[in-house]
């Protein structure tokens, strides 16, 4: 079941989240060195991309203000190396991409967008633990179980990460803890008919994972 306070990651915007500190899921790594740096302007640089060239030259120019920010807004310090790396990584795989007005700007857009699917991650695996913690000693799953039970949750958050934050939670009330309509439409502050909008494009989704896009 979905506890309040994962009301609060799955609903907030951007410029609402807390400062992540989930110390659990930080890895006691020591932070990149120079040589690491211009390894990863190399990588960059080296992916098959029509859009390498300027990638390598945002990377170079903005790569260690945009960590700082997210330093700011992650304490894990490599949770903060490995969002720099994906922002750029995921402006390699577009199919379009111009030269932005103002590259900082952009680059921030991209990151808070990753930065809210690692937020909704970390909230989740809290979630199942806690679950976890629930359940008697005796009839707990084992580690293994525990793993992949896990990881289906994450297939799941991924499948559902397409859709808007409100359609997300209302499939989750739902399905999850069994919410009616009007019991999720007074949740969410939106009428009956939205909330049947919202669970009919997350039974899509579903729908698309299982058999692809419908014909």
């Amino acid at each position: 079941m979905l506890a309040k306070n994962d009301d609060a990651v799955f609903l907030r915007s951007p410029d609402q989240w807390p400062i992540a500190n989930h110390s659990h899921l930080c890895e006691n790594r020591e932070q990149f060195s120079l040589v690491n740096i211009s390894q990863s302007v190399r990588l960059v640089s080296s992916v098959p991309s029509p859009h390498s060239e300027l990638v390598g030259a945002l990377y170079r120019d903005h790569r260690g203000w945009l960590l700082s920010w997210l330093r700011r807004n992650v304490a894990c310090p490599q949770r903060a190396e490995d969002l720099s790396q994906d922002t750029f990584v995921r402006l390699l795989g577009r199919d379009e991409l111009l030269t932005p007005r103002e590259p900082r700007a952009f680059l921030v857009a991209i990151a808070k967008g990753l930065l809210f699917d690692y937020f909704r991650r970390a909230a989740l695996e809290q979630a199942y633990l806690a679950e976890l913690m629930l359940i008697p000693e005796g009839e707990q799953p084992s580690v293994e179980e525990q793993q992949l039970i896990l990881e289906d949750l994450k297939a799941i958050d991924r499948l559902l990460g397409k859709l808007s934050t409100k359609a997300r939670a209302a499939f989750l009330y739902n399905r999850l803890d069994g919410l009616g309509h009007a019991e999720i439409a007074e949740k969410l502050g939106v009428s009956v008919p939205r909330v049947r909008q919202y669970l009919a494009q997350g039974i899509r989704q579903c729908y698309i994972a299982l058999y692809g896009e419908p014909t």
